[in-house]
Order: C-alpha cells, then sequence, then structure tokens
C-alpha cells in the first residue's frame, strides 16, 4: 500500500504548463469504464494493447504499461500526456512528479462489489485471495482514507470523485458535471451510451 504517504512532497522540479487527466481508484472500481467514456467523449488517451479486452473487462482495459514504473521514478513519458487522460490506480498516484498539473477523476464503488468483481476475476484465472474479505476491505477503508487525506494537500492535483453505483443508475448529471470539470471539449452524449447496465455484473447485495 501507500508508503510514508503523510511524508511532507519537496521537489526541486520546475514546474510546467502541462495538465494531464488521471483516472484513478482501486482496482474493480470502475476505471476502466471510465477511460472509454471519456474516449469516446473525444478526450485523448494514453493507452496500449499489451492487456487485451476479456470476459471480465469486454470493452477493454485502457492501460499504459509504463504507470507501473512510476515507483522506479520512470515517467519521462509523462512530458507527451498535455490534456490526454491515462488510468493510474490509486496506490501509485504519489509517485506522480510534483512539476505537472493533474485533474483526477477518482472512481468510487461499493466495496462489497469491489471484492466479487476482484474474487470472479481471481476464479476466471484459477487464481485465489492470499487473505480473507473482511482484512481486503478493511485494508480498502484504510488505504482510500489516506490517500483521499494525501490528495487534498497537493495544490498541482484537483479531484473529482465520481460514485460508480450512483453513476450507473443516472449517468446524465454525472457526465455533464465531469465535462465541467475538466474543463475540455468533451461530447457529453458520447460518453452517455458507454455505462452499460448489462455490464454490472456484480452488484452488491442489500441486507
Amino acid at each position: 500500500m501507500l508508503k510514508n504517504i503523510f511524508s511532507t512532497r519537496i521537489s526541486q522540479e520546475k514546474k510546467e504548463d502541462k495538465t494531464v487527466v488521471v483516472v484513478s481508484g482501486l482496482p474493480r472500481s470502475g476505471t476502466s469504464m471510465m477511460m472509454k467514456m471519456l474516449a469516446e467523449g473525444g478526450i485523448p488517451i494514453l493507452t496500449d494493447t499489451i492487456r487485451k479486452a476479456d470476459d471480465d473487462n469486454p470493452n477493454g482495459y485502457y492501460e499504459f504499461e509504463l504507470v507501473k514504473k512510476l515507483p522506479e521514478g520512470q515517467n519521462q513519458w509523462l512530458a507527451e500526456a498535455n490534456h490526454k487522460a491515462v488510468k493510474i490506480i490509486s496506490a501509485l498516484l504519489e509517485h506522480l512528479p510534483a512539476r505537472y498539473q493533474y485533474k483526477i477523476v477518482f472512481m468510487e464503488r461499493e466495496p462489497g462489489e469491489i471484492l466479487a468483481s476482484q474474487q470472479k476475476m481471481l476464479a476466471n484465472r484459477n487464481e485465489k485471495s492470499e487473505i480473507g474479505d473482511a482484512e481486503m476491505q478493511e485494508q480498502f477503508q484504510k488505504h482510500l482514507a489516506a490517500i483521499k487525506y494525501w490528495l487534498a494537500r497537493q495544490p498541482n492535483m484537483d479531484v473529482m470523485y465520481v460514485d460508480y453505483n450512483k453513476m450507473m443508475s443516472g449517468p446524465e448529471d454525472y457526465c455533464q458535471a465531469i465535462a465541467n470539470f475538466l474543463a475540455m471539449p468533451v461530447d457529453v452524449s458520447r460518453m452517455l451510451a458507454v455505462p452499460n447496465e448489462r455490464l454490472y455484473r456484480n452488484r452488491a447485495t442489500k441486507p
């Protein structure tokens, strides 16, 4: 998880007039769907073809492999990401260089749904989680509390939190709000066509 999240970031990097759009959140929280929504809306995206679409993500993962190298300091690719969108899981946000500005669309989803989605993905790969659901959910909660605390203190990061569950039931207001937040030309009508109830397969069960 995040290390030294409460430490003060000290940077001598020169500030650059570039804004990167970041789609973030926990894995299986709707980040791939949001990337597709931005792509359909006309936002250029950074992605590659390394991870293919599958039964767990029929519309694709929209991942960019170099993102995984952020902890190693490999972030040169961000120089070409001005006004482009890239998917970065929340655990890697602290490794973004301070010299850029970031507009972060942070996906939030019911923890029970995230767990169900992860379990299904592991089952499809014939894998099994090493920790129980209760412990995993506790880790989720601690991580989200820590990353939100950290994000609120980063002067170069603007964050919009998007409730995946609410957006799936009523995407109209959310799509327009996202367009307003990004302050970039976005085709909201094309964004609206992406959320698909048929792919909303791992719903939280109510007591």
